[in-house]
């Protein structure tokens, strides 16, 4: 090969940059990531809510959190195990059971379904259900919904299921001469007389947990309006994921 032929030969560094391995791998996770995203049918409802938990932080925690098997301190409790199919989809099809079951109610907004680390939560709607400021069932309003209830935390599938009713109430004081002196007693009294029906209406009994939170877990703050007042005003039943036992 003569000198000008060596010349005209540019020099290649063998391999790409360092930094494109790096790069390469996070591309493919981003998009597995959004392949999963947009195919939900590929991942069950329970491990699609703890991704979303990881990216969003956990608790009072911010940031990314690492999805691991096991204990998660942030949640003061020990979660599901993430490979097992059956716990995540367990809650999955009872979501699609009481969707399809409270349809009406939900259009009505009497009956709100929702989805979060304690597990299923059915909401009952305070004015439908009970007169204001008091905890006696409005049964003329409320029988068929509380039967159809009854029904979902009665089958099979929830046969290992334990379930917790919470009582909340607005803002707005009590009558302190009355029967309920406090929004404590008035929370804690619906939650007892919603149990009492349901396991009239033939729900297990023993697998019942109750509570009263008074104003202290509002969905709406402030609660400044009649709107906002209403809102926190529920009943919580909620089917429990396992790891609020």
């Amino acid at each position: 090969m003569g000198d000008e032929e060596k010349k005209k030969c540019i020099k290649v560094k063998k391999g790409a940059e360092e930094w494109m391995v790096t790069y390469g791998d996070m591309v493919t996770l981003l998009l597995c990531f959004f392949v999963i995203l947009m195919n939900p049918e590929a991942i069950d409802g329970y491990r699609m809510e703890m991704i979303m938990y990881a990216f969003n932080g956990l608790g009072p925690l911010q940031g990314g959190n690492t999805l691991e098997i096991g204990d998660l301190a942030e949640l003061g409790n020990s979660i599901m195990n993430m490979p097992a199919e059956s716990k995540g989809s367990g809650l999955d099809e009872s979501r699609k059971v009481a969707v399809s079951l409270f349809q009406p109610e939900i259009e009505s907004e009497d009956v709100r379904i929702t989805e979060d680390e304690r597990g299923l939560v059915i909401t009952l709607a305070s004015d439908v259900f009970f007169k204001p400021a008091s905890a006696e069932l409005n049964m003329e309003q409320s029988r068929l919904i509380l039967q159809k209830l009854s029904e979902l935390l009665s089958s099979n599938a929830l046969s290992e299921r334990y379930f917790r009713i919470e009582g909340h109430t607005d803002t707005s004081p009590t009558d302190p001469d009355g029967p309920w002196p406090t929004n404590w007693e008035l929370s804690a009294a619906r939650s007892v007389n919603v149990l009492h029906y349901l396991v009239d209406f033939g729900a297990p009994e023993k697998l019942f947990q109750i509570a009263g939170f008074s104003s202290n877990s509002p969905l709406e703050y402030p609660d400044d309006t009649e709107e906002a007042r209403s809102q926190n005003r529920r009943v919580d039943v909620i089917i429990l994921a396992e790891g609020h036992l």
